[in-house]
Order: C-alpha cells, then structure tokens, then sequence
C-alpha cells in the first residue's frame, strides 16, 4: 500500500500554501475560495430572481446618504462602499439598533453579468443585474 498522508484542518494553510505554489493562473480562484469565510453580514441585502436574465441586489442603507454611497466594478467584482463620517453629535440613545458604519462589500458577477441601472431611494440602494444575451441564443419569432 502506498504513502497515505492524513491532514487535519490545523494542517490547511501549510496544505494550500503547496497548492497555490503549483497552480500558476489560478490565484484568482484560490483568492475566492479563502474569501469566502471572510465575508460579513453588513449591510443586509436581498438578491431578487427576476427571470432567467435579470436580478435585482437590493441593499439596506438606512441612514446613508447618496454622496456617502460608491458603487462599482472591477475585475469581475460589483463592490459597494459605503462612507459614513463618524457621529459626533451629543446626542445619547438608550439603544442604538441602526447600525451607520463605513463598509465595503463586493460580490464576484459571471463573465456575461453586467450592471444595467443602480438607484438610491429612501434607504434602498437597487442595483439591477442583466445577463448578455449573444444574438444566437436570443429567442427569435419568425411568424
């Protein structure tokens, strides 16, 4: 029987830190996958099927300004920033449930995902997603 090695999970940095070594052009895979556990529940957000083409992020800001709001992609990312000063204000609560914090949130799109509109209302950041549709998979009526 051959060298079996056992691995527990204390051994996985050392373990991926072998594989990423061998594995050339494939660091932006490796990237997401250790991102995964990175990720953080603010601000919440709802991710809407609106057919098979379109969807609909939509992200609670409540106490966001538009000016304190960035939204962008890069690399394949749609990211989403938020800035907001910190409050000095004298005022004091007797609870504080609404959180208003700086964020930054991004979620990886497919090749053939792109932006179509994004609106701020009322809290409400919308951010509507269509996939492209290359003419020769399009539906076409011929009668």
């Amino acid at each position: 029987m051959g060298n079996l090695t056992r691995y527990t999970t204390a051994d996985l940095p050392a373990l991926m830190d072998k594989i990423t070594r061998n594995a050339i052009g494939m660091d932006d895979y490796f990237d997401r996958l250790f991102a995964l556990n990175e990720t953080t529940n603010y601000p919440p957000y709802n991710l809407v099927q609106v057919n098979n083409v379109e969807s609909r992020l939509e992200i609670a800001l409540a106490g966001f300004k538009k000016e304190e709001v960035n939204v962008y992609t890069e690399f394949g990312k749609l990211y989403v920033t938020g800035n907001k000063d910190s409050d000095e204000s004298e005022t004091r609560y007797a609870h504080r449930g609404i959180a208003q914090r700086t964020f930054s949130r991004g979620w990886t799109l497919s090749d053939d995902t792109e932006v179509r509109s994004v609106t701020f209302e009322d809290g409400l950041l919308t951010i509507d997603l269509g996939k492209v549709v290359p003419d020769h998979h399009a539906r076409k009526d011929y009668l």
